[in-house]
């Protein structure tokens, strides 16, 4: 019988609250259009020494939505609103001062954020973004410690066909060959005909990335690049057609065509910092210069 008055207390409970969202709720659709709630000191809620007023949720009702909706939007506000004046007084009470002063470290956030927009939009406008092939090469020779492979990579061209596409042997001879007419031929049927296709005889692609494209089974990748050049294999639907140019294995050094890219980045990155030391220095210098900073005792 207790359980059952409790149960009956706390189902009264919730349908209270649910009746006092539903008032309020109709009180600010009523109001919507006003620039004053009638209501303005009225209490619908309270933690510790927090209120939050019935004109606070002036901005959570608006437009064309139901009171269904509303009332929802209303009953999460508040109760998001309690949950985060308790987490609020919690941490009040365990952190010490000096976690506390958050004033303190927003203005370090906000010096910082400044000086680090300025910096950005000085290097925008001042970064020379021209990188010559000259450079690359010389960057790349002088780290060679920097470009060591973390993949085996593949130079590589293949071709995915279904089953019933035609002159299938024919293909299989011209992408066997390395004759100018034969290829020209190949590349003209895989534009009609291939479900996918890739013939770039310089580009490096890492082997990984080939075999999500072939379904080519190997438990040693370094051995099965060291073995194989033509490859063709199938599956139910399509066959698939490899043909590995060259290849490079982990651990070994990253040929140059692969990291150009990367290259640039890097010089781009060197320059950057370089500007940016050489801004600070600048307009720490000037400030001394003209008396606007100085050491009051320098040790």
């Amino acid at each position: 019988m207790a359980f059952y008055f409790k149960k009956v207390k706390r189902h009264y409970f919730f349908m209270l609250r649910y009746l006092i969202v539903v008032m309020l709720v109709t009180a600010l659709i009523a109001c919507g259009k006003k620039k004053k709630l009638p209501g303005e000191g009225i209490t619908v809620a309270k933690a510790y020494d927090k209120v939050l007023y019935l004109s606070d949720l002036d901005e959570i009702v608006k437009g064309e939505e139901s009171a269904d909706d509303s009332i929802m939007k209303v009953n999460a506000f508040i109760e998001q609103w309690l949950r985060q004046q308790a987490l609020l007084h919690k941490a009040e009470q365990i952190l010490d001062e000096e976690k506390k002063d958050v004033e303190r470290q927003l203005e370090e956030y906000r010096k910082s954020l400044l000086i680090f927009n300025y910096e950005r939009e000085y290097v925008n406008r001042s970064l020379d973004t021209t990188v010559t092939e000259a450079e690359i090469k010389e960057f790349y020779d002088s780290h060679p410690d920097d470009f060591i492979l973390k993949d085996n990579i593949v130079k590589v061209n293949y071709l995915i066909l279904d089953k019933k596409t035609p002159r299938l042997e024919k293909v299989k001879g011209w992408f066997r060959s390395e004759g100018e007419r034969e290829q020209k031929q190949l590349r003209e049927y895989a534009f009609q005909y291939a479900i996918n296709s890739f013939f770039d005889n310089e580009a490096w692609l890492p082997f990984d990335n080939l075999l999500k494209q072939i379904p080519i089974k190997t438990y040693d990748k370094e051995e099965y690049l060291r073995n194989n050049r033509f490859i063709e294999t199938q599956d139910s639907s399509y066959i698939y057609l490899v043909n590995i140019k060259g290849f490079k294995i982990k651990d070994s050094t990253s040929p140059l065509s692969f990291e150009t890219e990367n290259i640039k980045t890097m010089i781009l990155n060197k320059r950057k910092l370089k500007l940016i030391e050489e801004l600070e220095k600048n307009i720490y210098n000037e400030a001394l210069k003209k008396g606007d900073a100085e050491f009051i005792t320098k040790h």
